[in-house]
């Protein structure tokens, strides 16, 4: 028999709970007049705009050879995709810790 409650909404809770740290850290560390619009982005309700503006960005993202776009917009697609899809929050989440990380040490001289 199996039991009633199944990891996987846990899992994804605990995900959830790690990506929103990593945006308020996001938020920390941005300049103060990029605060607000951080904040925005994770407001609920918002997926409808989200969503397609992820997407955008990502395919803004794929083709930053072009002189208009660039390669930044990748990165700022998949943060607007991890808040609404499940899928991309553990990922998206880790690389945020990995450049974190990597920053923090770069900025010490190491």
């Amino acid at each position: 028999m199996r039991h009633p409650r199944s990891p996987r909404p846990a899992r994804r809770e605990k995900q959830r709970r790690r990506l929103a740290r990593q945006f308020r850290a996001l938020e920390r560390a941005a300049p103060p007049r990029l605060r607000p619009a951080i904040r925005a982005a994770q407001g609920s309700g918002g997926s409808l705009i989200r969503t397609p503006a992820g997407l955008l960005l990502v395919a803004g993202g794929v083709f930053s050879f072009l002189p208009v776009l660039g390669l930044w917009m990748l990165p700022a697609g998949l943060l607007l995709l991890a808040i609404d899809l499940p899928p991309l929050r553990g990922p998206v989440s880790a690389a945020i810790i990995r450049v974190r990380r990597r920053w923090k040490t770069r900025r010490r001289g190491r």
